[in-house]
C-alpha cells in the first residue's frame, strides 16, 4: 500500500491508501515462483517425455497470453501470430544449422527477426479495423508460409533438421529445455503482469475499455498498440523458437500452422479474455482435452469450436469471468483500490 499525499489545503479530506496487492495475489505469486523453480529443476525429477510435454504446455500458455494482450487489451484481433513463430523458428534453424551459432544462443538472436518483421507488418495493417485487421494478419502469415516454401536456402518445402543438437547429451538438452520453459513463462506471464501494473498498463486497460475516451485523456493509442503488437510478435517468436528446437525439425506447414492461432483463441475465449488467470485456466482445459480426446480428429475440433462459440455468446468473460463475479480473489491483481484509513472510517 502507498499513501496518497494531501496538500495543506486538503487537511479536511479523508486520508486514503492505494491497495495494489491482495492475499490471493500473494499466494498466487508464491505458487508462481515455486512453479518456476520446479520448471528449472525438471531434469532432476521428470523424464524426457514429461519435459517435452510441459514445454509444449508452456508454449501454449505463451502464445495464448500474447494473443490475450493483443485482443483482450489492445483491441487487435489477430489470426496470424503463427507468422512470427515460424519466422523465429526458421531464423533459429538457419543460425544454428547453417552458420554454426550455438543453438541456445540462436534462440535469442532469432527474436530480432520477428521484432524487425512486426514493424512493417503493423505499418501495413494498422489502418485496417476489426475483421479486416484479422484477415490481414492471416494473409501476412500465408505470405510468410509461401515465401518459406519457395526459398532454396531454407530447403523450400522440405524443411530443415536441427542436426547440431546431436552434439549435446540428453541431459544437457533437458536442462536447456527446462530453463527455456521457465524463461518462457517468466517473460510472457511475468512480463505481462509487470506491464499491466505499470502506468502503461493503466493506459492499455483504458484502451480496452474505450479507445476513444482513452485518447481524449491523453493516451497515445496508436503508439501503445504498436508496442503491444511488436512485443506480442517477439513473445510468439520466442515460443516458436523454443518449440521447434525441441521438435528438432521445421517445415513451412508446421512453422506457419494456423492451428496455433486457433488454439490461442480457444484458450482465451474459454478461459477468460483480458485476464492472465483465464489464459492459465483455458490452457489447462485445452491441454487436458487434447491429451484425452485428440485421437478423435476432426470431430474433436468441432466440439472445441462449438464450445468457443457458446462461450462467446453466453459467457463472454469466460470461466474466470464467472469465477471472479462470485469470488473477488484475483491471482494476478492489477487494479488499484482506494482504502480509507481507520481514523477516517471511524
Amino acid at each position: 500500500m502507498t499513501s496518497v499525499p494531501l496538500s495543506p489545503t486538503d487537511a479536511t479530506l479523508p486520508k486514503v491508501t492505494v491497495r495494489r496487492q491482495t492475499a490471493s495475489g500473494r499466494v498466487a505469486l508464491t505458487l508462481f515462483v515455486i512453479a518456476l523453480i520446479a520448471l528449472v529443476a525438471m531434469p532432476w525429477w521428470a523424464k524426457t517425455g514429461t519435459i517435452r510435454m510441459i514445454l509444449e504446455l508452456c508454449c501454449y500458455i505463451a502464445v495464448a497470453q500474447m494473443w490475450n494482450m493483443l485482443a483482450g487489451y489492445a483491441g487487435l484481433v489477430s489470426v496470424g501470430q503463427q507468422a512470427f513463430m515460424g519466422a523465429a523458428g526458421y531464423a533459429m534453424f538457419v543460425l544454428a544449422q547453417t552458420f554454426g551459432v550455438n543453438p541456445f544462443l540462436a534462440i535469442f538472436l532469432s527474436l530480432l527477426v520477428p521484432a524487425a518483421l512486426a514493424v512493417p507488418c503493423y505499418l501495413l495493417l494498422h489502418r485496417l479495423d476489426g475483421p479486416y485487421f484479422a484477415i490481414g494478419t492471416w494473409v501476412v502469415a500465408e505470405v510468410f508460409r509461401l515465401v518459406a516454401s519457395n526459398m532454396g536456402w531454407l530447403n523450400a518445402g522440405a524443411g530443415m533438421s536441427l542436426n547440431v543438437m546431436k552434439d549435446y547429451s540428453g541431459f544437457e538438452r533437458n536442462v536447456a529445455m527446462s530453463l527455456l520453459c521457465a524463461l518462457l513463462i517468466l517473460a510472457t506471464i511475468g512480463g505481462s503482469y509487470w506491464f499491466l501494473r505499470s502506468r502503461y498498463g493503466l493506459a492499455l486497460i483504458a484502451i480496452r475499455d474505450n479507445p476513444v475516451a482513452a485518447a481524449s485523456q491523453g493516451v497515445n493509442v496508436g503508439r501503445l498498440r504498436f508496442m503491444i503488437y511488436v512485443a506480442a510478435a517477439v513473445g510468439c517468436g520466442l515460443a516458436g523458437a523454443v518449440y521447434f528446437m525441441a521438435q528438432l525439425r521445421i517445415n513451412p506447414p508446421s512453422a506457419f500452422d494456423p492451428m496455433w492461432s486457433n488454439v490461442a483463441i480457444f484458450i482465451v475465449m474459454v478461459g477468460g479474455i483480458a485476464s492472465i488467470e483465464g489464459v492459465l485456466i483455458g490452457t489447462l482445459i485445452y491441454f487436458i482435452a487434447d491429451r484425452w480426446f485428440g485421437e478423435y480428429g476432426a470431430s474433436y475440433f468441432v466440439v472445441l469450436g462449438v464450445m468457443t462459440v457458446l462461450v462467446a455468446l453466453y459467457a463472454r468473460t469466460g470461466i474466470w469471468g464467472a469465477i471472479s463475479k462470485r469470488w473477488d480473489a484475483p491471482w494476478f491483481p492489477i487494479s488499484r483500490h482506494l482504502i480509507l484509513k481507520a481514523e477516517d472510517r471511524a
